[in-house]
C-alpha cells in the first residue's frame, strides 16, 4: 500500500525544517522529496512517553492508546507494576495482550519491585525467575524502575539477580532514587541503573547526568517537574526524556507529550532539543522499533498545525492513519480479569484509635508532591479516644488490606483540608490496598465499604450524599471510554473539593499516601512507616 504526506518536515537529526512530500510504502518511509510548495502544516516524528504507568489513566492499554494518538503519541514506555502488585505476572500478560489489540506501540517492562517493599501486603509477587522469564521475551523491553535503592546499594541478592537478567539480555534498567546523591548514587548507577524520574532538585539531576544517567522530566497529574527541570533540555539535550509517570484521565483528555512541547517552546527552548527529548532519546535509549522520520524508518509520523500549540491534525503508526484530526480510527478492546477482593466490610469500631499518649505523629501532604512531611500534633481526645480535628485540618487516614482479612491500619494526616465527609479508593501505590481519608468515622466506613462492594474504584461520602467511580479491572482500570471516565473522575474530584479539600487532585494525592518508598512519612496496611529510616514508626509520641 502506498501513500503520501505533504508538509513542512521537521528534521530533528539535521536540525532543519523544509517543505517536502513523504512517500510511504508498506508502512515505511521510502522517500522524502523536497518541495517548492508553501505548506502551513508541520510533519514531526511521533511522540513517546518515556515512562508511564498506564493503569494510572484508569484505562486499559487500548483505551489509553485511543486517546493518546489524538495528542500525537505513537508509543509509550510503560511499567506495569501497578497491576503486577495486584496479580503478579498475570497482570503483566494482561497489559501486553490488551496493548497488542490496537495499532499503538506499547513497550512494557518487567516489574522489578513487586511488592515494592517487604513492609506491606500485595496481591502479587514477581521473583527473580519471573523477571528473567519476562526479560527474555522480545515484547518486554526493559527492567522497570528499581525503587528499592537501599537494596541496590547494599547488594541485596534478589535485586542483583534481577539486574543481572536485564544486563544478560542487553535491556536497560530504569531507576527510582529520589534524593540519592554522592557515593550511594555512584554505587546505584554502577549496579546498572540508567534512568531516573524522581529527582528532587536541579543539582541532583545534574549530578546524576554527570554520572551517565538519563533524566526523565516528569509532568503528571500529581507530580509536576517540567518547570523545575526543563532547562536540562537545553543544557543536556542528549540525556533528557519527557514522561508523565501517572496521568489521570481528565488530564490525558487535555493533552499529553504535545502539551509539554508547547510549554517548552513558550519558555524559549529550542524546538529541535525538545523533539530530541520527546522522540529520539527514548528510541535510542530503549532500542525501540519506532520511526524517527528518516528514509527506511517505520512511518510513525504526526502532522501538527504549528510549532507553538502542537495541535495534532493526523497521526500515523507504521504508515496507518490512526487519527484524522476528528476521530481515532481504531476501537479500544474491552477485556478484563476475574480477580475479587478477599476482604470484607469494615466497621467503625475497627478504626477507633485509643489515645496512648498526648501527641500523635501526623502525615503532612503537600499539593502536587509525592513527598510528605512528618509532623507531631497534640491529639484531640475524648473519653480516651484520639479524634479527627477539622479545625486544625487533622483527618484520619485508613488502609485496609484487600488481599486477606486483617485489621485496618489507622493514622492521621494534615493538608487534605476536609471539613466533612470521606474519600476512599482501591488505587493506592504500589500495593493497591484500599486507602481512605476522612473527617469522621461513619463516612470513612461507608466510603471503604462502597469500594469493596464495587470490587474496585473510588468513592466519596458525606452523610446521605455520595459518589463513586467503578474500576472493575484489578481495582485499577475500567473498560469505559476515556471521555466517560474523565467526566466521572472530574465529578468525584469536585465532590471531594466540595468537602473542603484544597488539593488540585485529592484522589491522586490520596493514592500516594501508601507509597512507602517516597519520604518522609507514609502509611501501609501494616502501619505508619518512616521512609527515612525505612522502618515502621509509632503513631503516638511521648
Amino acid at each position: 500500500m502506498k501513500s503520501k504526506i505533504r508538509g513542512n518536515v521537521v528534521d530533528v537529526h539535521e536540525r532543519i525544517i523544509y517543505p517536502a512530500e513523504i512517500t510511504i510504502i508498506e508502512g515505511k518511509i521510502v522517500n522524502i522529496e523536497k518541495s517548492n510548495e508553501v505548506f502551513e502544516n508541520f510533519i514531526l516524528p511521533g511522540l513517546i512517553d518515556s515512562h508511564v504507568h498506564i493503569e494510572s489513566s484508569m484505562l486499559t492499554p487500548s483505551g489509553f492508546a485511543h486517546i493518546a494518538v489524538q495528542h500525537g503519541t505513537v508509543g509509550a514506555v510503560s511499567d506495569p507494576h501497578e497491576i503486577a502488585n495486584v496479580i503478579g505476572s498475570e497482570g503483566v500478560e494482561y497489559m501486553i495482550r490488551n496493548g497488542k489489540t490496537v495499532p499503538f506501540k506499547f513497550f512494557f517492562g518487567a516489574p522489578s519491585c513487586v511488592p515494592a517493599t517487604d513492609f506491606e501486603s500485595s496481591g502479587g509477587q514477581i521473583n527473580p525467575e519471573d523477571v528473567d522469564d519476562l526479560l527474555k521475551r522480545e515484547d518486554v523491553y526493559f527492567l522497570s524502575e528499581m525503587m528499592n535503592f537501599p537494596g541496590v546499594i547494599s547488594g541485596n541478592k534478589e535485586i542483583r539477580l534481577k539486574i543481572a537478567s536485564a544486563l544478560k539480555y542487553s535491556k536497560p534498567v530504569d531507576g527510582h532514587a529520589p534524593g540519592l546523591t554522592g557515593k550511594d548514587l555512584e554505587m546505584y548507577i554502577k549496579a546498572g541503573i540508567t534512568t531516573d524520574h524522581e529527582c528532587v532538585s536541579l543539582d541532583e539531576a545534574i549530578e546524576k547526568i554527570s554520572h551517565g544517567m538519563h533524566i526523565q522530566i516528569r509532568e503528571g497529574s500529581a507530580a509536576k517537574g517540567f518547570d523545575l527541570f526543563s532547562e536540562l533540555i537545553s543544557r543536556f539535550p542528549e540525556k533528557v526524556m519527557l514522561c508523565t509517570d501517572d496521568l489521570h484521565p481528565n488530564d490525558l483528555i487535555k493533552g499529553h507529550i504535545n502539551a509539554l512541547l508547547s510549554r517548552g517552546v513558550s519558555k524559549g527552548i529550542n524546538i529541535f532539543d525538545l523533539l530530541r527529548a520527546a522522540c529520539i532519546n527514548p528510541v535510542l535509549h530503549y532500542n525501540l522499533p519506532v520511526g524517527l522520520l528518516r528514509i527506511g524508518d517505520p512511518a510513525d509520523i504526526i502532522v501538527v498545525n504549528d510549532l507553538n500549540r502542537f495541535e495534532v491534525l493526523s497521526t500515523y503508526i507504521n504508515g496507518e492513519l490512526v487519527y484524522n484530526g476528528d476521530q481515532t480510527l481504531f476501537n479500544q478492546v474491552h477485556s478484563g480479569i476475574d480477580k475479587k477482593f478477599r476482604t470484607k466490610h469494615i466497621t467503625q469500631d475497627e478504626i477507633v484509635v485509643p489515645a496512648k499518649e498526648d501527641n500523635i505523629r501526623v502525615i503532612e501532604v503537600f499539593d502536587g508532591e509525592l513527598f510528605t512531611g512528618n509532623r507531631v500534633f497534640k491529639a484531640r481526645k475524648r473519653n480516651g479516644i484520639a479524634l479527627t480535628d477539622t479545625g486544625r485540618d487533622i483527618c484520619k487516614i485508613v488502609v485496609v488490606n484487600k488481599y486477606e482479612l486483617n485489621p485496618p491500619a489507622v493514622g492521621f494526616i494534615t493538608g487534605f483540608g476536609l471539613k466533612h465527609g470521606a474519600l476512599a479508593g482501591s488505587v493506592a501505590h504500589d500495593s493497591h490496598n484500599i486507602i481512605a481519608v476522612g473527617a469522621n468515622d461513619e463516612d470513612i466506613e461507608n466510603a471503604i465499604n462502597k469500594v469493596i462492594d464495587m470490587q474496585g474504584g473510588l468513592a466519596a461520602f458525606s452523610g446521605e450524599e455520595n459518589m463513586s467511580l467503578q474500576l472493575e479491572i484489578a481495582g485499577l482500570m475500567t473498560n469505559s471510554d476515556c471521555r466517560i471516565v474523565a467526566g466521572e473522575y472530574n465529578d468525584i474530584e469536585n465532590f471531594a473539593k466540595n468537602l473542603g479539600s484544597k488539593l488540585r487532585t485529592p484522589f491522586m494525592s490520596l493514592s500516594f499516601m501508601a507509597l512507602l518508598v517516597i519520604p518522609e512519612l507514609k502509611i501501609g496496611d501494616k502501619g505508619l512507616f518512616d521512609v527515612s529510616s525505612f522502618s515502621f514508626t509509632s503513631l503516638f509520641v511521648k
